[in-house]
């Protein structure tokens, strides 16, 4: 009897340590911290029992307008942008993420605070392009996007709306103004 005791706690022992807890501040392809490309507004309470959530509503509900959700810590400091497949739908799914806080990494160590060169080297762009004040860099492996200011740019490329970017053209320090995970394509 002592011994199916023993090998059942054992057995407990080793299965309960095999369980890898989610790291509060990964960002992967299909999840950020404990969202996940699947997490509806409903399940935003639970992830977030220990911070703020707020909900914008605009005004008008017929419109059928987005509404952000704006995660804090219970300290103040911002954390993330969260913006719902559909405005005031409880079960609506989270489409894109726009990461505030520096403390949200991939595992490459790309963050908020990461340059062009970091993202370069360490993922596949996929796509670049030009808008009126910034050039968005996409990476389909992660499902992100990283807008950096023109202002970071040569003078010469600032203001030609016409230009194709090209990775060359962005210089390597030129640092991110906002990185995005988009999941609207894979819902």
């Amino acid at each position: 009897m002592n011994k199916i005791l023993f090998s059942i706690v054992v057995f407990s022992v080793l299965f309960a340590s095999c369980n890898k807890v989610q790291d509060p501040f990964q960002i992967g392809k299909r999840h950020v911290g404990l969202l996940t490309d699947s997490t509806q507004v409903k399940d935003l309470e639970a992830i977030f029992a220990n911070d703020s959530i707020v909900k914008f509503i605009s005004g008008d509900e017929f419109i059928g307008s987005r509404n952000n959700i704006d995660i804090f810590e219970k300290g103040g400091k911002k954390l993330m942008i969260l913006t719902p497949s559909q405005a005031l739908d409880s079960t609506a799914v989270i489409e894109s993420i726009r990461i505030i806080d520096s403390r949200y990494k991939t595992d490459k160590n790309i963050s908020t605070l990461s340059t062009f060169k970091d993202i370069n080297t360490n993922y596949k762009i996929s796509k670049i392009d030009n808008l009126i004040n910034s050039v968005l860099i996409t990476v389909n492996e992660l499902n992100a996007s990283f807008a950096i200011d023109k202002k970071e740019l040569p003078a010469n490329l600032r203001f030609d709306m016409d230009l194709k970017f090209e990775a060359t053209h962005i210089p390597d320090q030129a640092k991110t103004k906002y990185f995005f995970i988009n999941w609207y394509s894979t819902n």
